[in-house]
């Protein structure tokens, strides 16, 4: 793996990535969002899912996310405008925490990840919003790539 900055340049300034020698291939990624709720955040779920005075948590987080995998270049300086042709935005209680899974896909010539990976960080930022108002002391503990297929390399988790 080449170890350089994609995104500067032999005179070190930011640019784009010219993708334009690059193949077009189905591009693949899952990022993964860890989100953990204090007590009395849990205590206001049920059915899997929390109801505020906002609306349904989850449901709307789902909804935020999607939004933002189709705004990720308008929030990431460098990305490329994607057209993606797939989003699945999953929310997994698992005792104190919350799993928040997002699926980006589209065949193109640069990959998803930075997609997936903001599509679930909004997910997580959203759940904070709508129930903060129950408690602050949500963490959120970890975001990452899970897997990304397509392009030059494939990558899945433990890699």
């Amino acid at each position: 793996m080449n170890n350089a900055l994609s995104h500067i340049d032999a005179q070190n300034n930011p640019g784009m990535v010219d993708v334009s020698h690059k193949a077009v291939t189905q591009r693949t990624a899952e990022a993964e969002a860890v989100l953990r709720l204090p007590r009395a955040v849990l205590e206001a779920m049920h059915d899997e899912d929390i109801t505020s005075p906002k609306g349904p948590v989850f449901h709307t987080a789902i909804i935020a996310g999607t939004q933002a995998v189709k705004r990720t270049h308008e929030l990431i300086p460098f990305c490329h405008p994607l057209p993606v042709e797939g989003i699945a935005i999953t929310i997994k209680p698992n005792n104190d925490l919350l799993i928040i899974c997002c699926r980006v896909t589209c065949t193109n010539k640069t990959g998803v990840e930075m997609e997936a990976l903001t599509g679930v960080s909004v997910a997580a930022l959203t759940i904070y919003d709508m129930c903060k108002s129950i408690s602050h002391a949500m963490v959120i503990e970890r975001i990452q790539l899970r897997e990304k297929t397509g392009g030059k390399s494939d990558i899945h988790e433990g890699e």
